[in-house]
């Protein structure tokens, strides 16, 4: 198994959180993980974007060209990164911010309002963690208690308090492509 994982939004939406939380993830299950991290002029409302591998073989190199997965949180990073999907890789679309289909008929689309999702959980801070949940959902490139533990890993114990609702986030985005 290599997962090859391109994950872009704009600066602020938890781009870089999805790729160091998967990471950390494949970390605890003793997988080979690469995150690479690239952000746009400014952070907060630039584009971000992060590749990362998890892998039971090991890396050559930390680089994603050919994605078998990418999670696009708005309509420039649909534009950016859709060609760079492998045929018959997964497309995770944020519907609640970009409003075109997908112009490729050989890969696994999945449109999921993300936002929206987030929002009926009270928290829209959490939409990247239900794109997360729809991602481990279709892939279970690793287990979603790995996710939960590199949580609490990577935010320390001042952010607890948030564990209960990241982990709802993510069941809501495992509900969605279902």
């Amino acid at each position: 198994m290599q997962e090859r994982v391109i994950i872009a939004g704009f600066g602020g939406q938890g781009v870089m959180s999805m790729g160091q939380l998967l990471t950390y993830a494949g970390m605890i299950e003793n997988k080979n993980v690469s995150w690479l991290p690239s952000y746009g002029p400014e952070m907060r409302g630039g584009t971000a974007n992060c590749n990362v591998m998890v892998s039971d073989e090991p890396i050559g190199s930390p680089i994603v060209t050919e994605a078998t997965v990418a999670i696009v949180m708005n309509r420039p990073s649909l534009d950016k990164f859709e060609s760079d999907v492998l045929p018959e890789g997964n497309l995770l679309i944020n519907s609640s911010l970009i409003d075109i289909k997908s112009e490729r008929d050989d890969l696994n689309i999945h449109y999921i309002p993300a936002n929206e999702l987030a929002d009926e959980l009270g928290n829209s801070k959490v939409a990247n963690m239900v794109m997360l949940g729809a991602y481990l959902e279709l892939t279970k490139a690793v287990k979603t208690e790995s996710i939960i533990e590199a949580f609490k890993k990577v935010f320390g114990e001042s952010k607890a308090n948030l564990v209960a609702i990241n982990k709802e986030a993510l069941e809501k985005g495992a509900e969605a492509v279902r």
